[in-house]
């Protein structure tokens, strides 16, 4: 007990000594089960294979922090949760760094060097408003989630049940866990200004105004009768209480999903942004994939415990969205609760995790890119893919596009030699830039050249590219199949092989830049290609060329448009902007659909899924439901698209869908050809 008249905190107020002894204990207690179940995780951490050198850097880790202290990855998008989450993140850590300064100021200053003790005087003031206002924090937040989660109706807030996935947890253990934590922290709030309180009203010291909540419910106390020797009988009775919980929470995290509060930290400092846009190469591992749970790095192993269930990714995916088997938070809770269990000997991919979730992946990016703990789903997925590829569980469809790619470098079965029969519409030549040299080197793409929809589009580029005086050129037959859905289908063998050709032909050609009109193209040629030459979209290339005047628009297009961002234009690689500027450039006017930049919705053929059949029962496809939101927009009548596999996807879909008469799907670049055209 403090001395009369000084400003300070009985830490245990009237307490008896044998019940601080025994909180002791149980604090020892809780402690050694805490560091117990943390040793757990560590050694399931270490099973994984150890990490590239030269991921764990303080430049990394400094870049984590930033992003974690301000919670910025959980404001993006849902500016809702963002605060509620802001709320209890600051309003805990201000309540754990209180805890730590009462535990050194009267556990260790007190015996050591009690003329060092600081909970005093004006200090004290200032940490006892700071204290109240961490709680207050606290509480608000929590009561803002409990809301969302009652009455909000947030269907990705629910879980379905898997029985394909055996070693998932029900439904209702999820959500049992998730109303346990968000309760247990929420009666740990209320009690830790209870006792406050209790202890005030015993005391009533002026000073202790300064707690201003804690003050105010004291003050309610009193009004209500409660006298000052009923507070001081019934203090124990509550700190006991309120102390147990406490305790129970340190020795229950690392058995729950509270441990994300610890491995957060860990994956949002040292994740790698790029990791999804540059996938990894397969592991030296048999199969060449994850085919056990030992085969996913130490830094996946701890993601799987970062994940919170809070659904963005359920949210995002358009294969939940559209009624496919995946649901990427479902995928990593059952690679979780695998890879905690105690018998972890069963066949990864297609054994724990059914193959009909692995392909059911578009690629598209919208989970890795809006999780706000920094999970790699897609590159995990990937690594299951190989593994299933190397044991031949491939659907018979996409094995045969990778025969017909195998064998003639694209996946149309065509001859080589009519990769570049398009241009036989032209009334040019297109130089082969094998021959002569050119500035631009342009790669086409598998549709661009081989599928009749999408060759107009490509001959119209064509004609753009040679008004504006542009000096290119192609590959020819020369020219393979870029391997990016090769790749994310999980063919890794075949994506190197297909990139080699494409390098040793591009050695062969002079040339300063490259374009591509494919976004898939663009991917892999940017991102996994190791060539040191500027790669282009056209839609970059047709921006740069109007801002200097070389493409000029003989007239302002009539009507509105909206506009849909590929996945591997916008998402992958951040070209947001440039197709935008190209429309504003034209006169359109541009009407967005509500999911648009790094919310927008995937046309579902990625990851090699324009090669497979959907899966029966599945709600709408995800390119219908794109078509439908475009014709849902009052005024609009045109679709923009900027990648030949939209085109061929969303003209299907619109025809499916019996929106003929009220939506034109049309490429970017031919709304070019039809401003320019005098």
């Amino acid at each position: 007990m403090p001395e009369p008249g000084v400003i300070a905190r009985p830490v245990f107020y009237e307490l008896p000594v044998w019940l601080v002894i025994v909180f002791y204990l149980l604090a020892a207690a809780a402690l050694a089960t805490f560091f117990y179940g943390a040793s757990k995780k560590v050694r399931k951490y270490m099973r994984g294979r150890a990490e590239p050198a030269g991921q764990f850097t303080g430049r990394a880790f400094v870049r984590g922090l930033a992003a974690i202290l301000p919670n910025r990855t959980i404001l993006r998008g849902d500016t809702y949760a963002g605060v509620a989450h802001l709320c209890v993140f600051w309003g805990f850590a201000g309540l754990f760094i209180a805890t730590l300064l009462v535990l050194v100021d009267n556990d260790f200053l007190h015996f050591v060097a009690p003329q060092w003790q600081f909970l005093k005087g004006s200090f004290y003031l200032v940490f006892s408003w700071l204290a109240d206002l961490a709680g207050l924090l606290l509480l608000a937040g929590l009561l803002l989630l409990a809301a969302r989660r009652l009455f909000f109706g947030l269907p990705f807030l629910r879980y379905e049940p898997k029985p394909d996935a055996k070693y998932l947890r029900a439904p209702v253990a999820l959500a049992r866990e998730d109303w346990l934590f968000l309760g247990l922290l929420l009666i740990l709030g209320i009690g830790g200004f209870a006792v406050e309180a209790l202890r005030i009203r015993a005391t009533e010291p002026g000073f202790e105004r300064a707690s201003f909540l804690g003050w105010q419910i004291h003050r309610a106390l009193a009004a209500s009768g409660l006298s000052a020797a009923g507070a001081r009988v019934a203090f124990p009775y509550l700190w006991c209480f309120h102390a147990v919980g406490a305790l129970a929470l340190v020795a229950w995290i690392p058995y729950s999903k509270a441990w994300h509060m610890l491995a957060t930290w860990y994956t949002a400092a040292f994740k790698d942004d790029a990791a999804a846009r540059r996938l990894p190469a397969a592991p030296e591992v048999e199969g060449g994939g994850y085919g056990r749970i030992e085969d996913l790095t130490r830094t996946e192993l701890v993601m799987l415990d970062a994940c919170t269930r809070c659904g963005r990714c359920h949210a995002q995916c358009p294969a939940a969205t559209a009624g496919f088997p995946l649901s990427p938070r479902d995928l990593i809770q059952t690679l979780r609760d695998f890879a905690s269990h105690p018998a972890t000997n069963g066949a990864l991919a297609g054994g724990v995790v059914p193959e009909s979730w692995l392909w059911s992946c578009t690629s598209c990016l919208a989970c890795v890119e809006h999780c706000p703990v920094g999970i790699w789903h897609v590159p995990m997925i990937v690594q299951m893919r190989r593994f299933l590829v190397a044991q031949g569980q491939v659907d018979s469809r996409v094995q045969d596009s990778l025969q017909s790619l195998t064998r003639y470098g694209n996946s149309f079965s065509a001859s080589p030699r009519n990769r570049a029969k398009w241009t036989q519409g032209l009334d040019f030549k297109i130089k082969d830039a094998r021959k002569e040299p050119v500035e631009y080197l342009w790669i086409v793409g598998d549709y661009a050249s081989y599928d009749p929809r999408a060759q107009g589009v490509t001959r119209a580029a064509a004609r753009v590219f040679q008004q504006a005086g542009l000096d290119f050129g192609i590959l020819y037959e020369g020219e393979q199949n870029s391997g990016n859905d090769v790749r994310r289908v999980g063919e890794e063998g075949l994506f190197e092989t297909l990139r080699d050709k494409n390098l040793k032909a591009m050695e062969r050609a002079h040339f300063t830049k490259i374009v591509t009109t494919d976004p898939h193209t663009y991917q892999a040629l940017k991102n996994e290609y190791p060539n040191g030459h500027e790669v282009l979209h056209s839609t970059e290339l047709l921006d740069s060329l109007i801002q200097a005047g070389k493409l000029v628009p003989e007239r302002a297009l009539d009507g509105a448009v909206t506009y849909h961002d590929p996945c591997y234009l916008g998402r992958y690689n951040g070209g947001y902007d440039a197709p935008r500027r190209v429309l504003a450039a034209l006169g359109v006017e541009l009407v967005e659909m509500p999911r648009n930049r790094d919310r927008a919705y995937c046309c579902g053929a990625g990851g090699g899924r324009i090669w497979m059949e959907d899966a029966p029962g599945i709600k709408e496809r995800p390119a219908e439901s794109r078509v439908r939101e475009a014709a849902g927009l009052p005024g609009v009548g045109t679709l923009a698209i900027a990648c030949p596999k939209d085109l061929v996807m969303f003209q299907d879909a619109v025809k499916t869908a019996g929106l003929e008469d009220k939506l034109a799907v049309r490429d970017i670049v031919e709304l070019v050809e039809e401003a320019i055209r005098r």
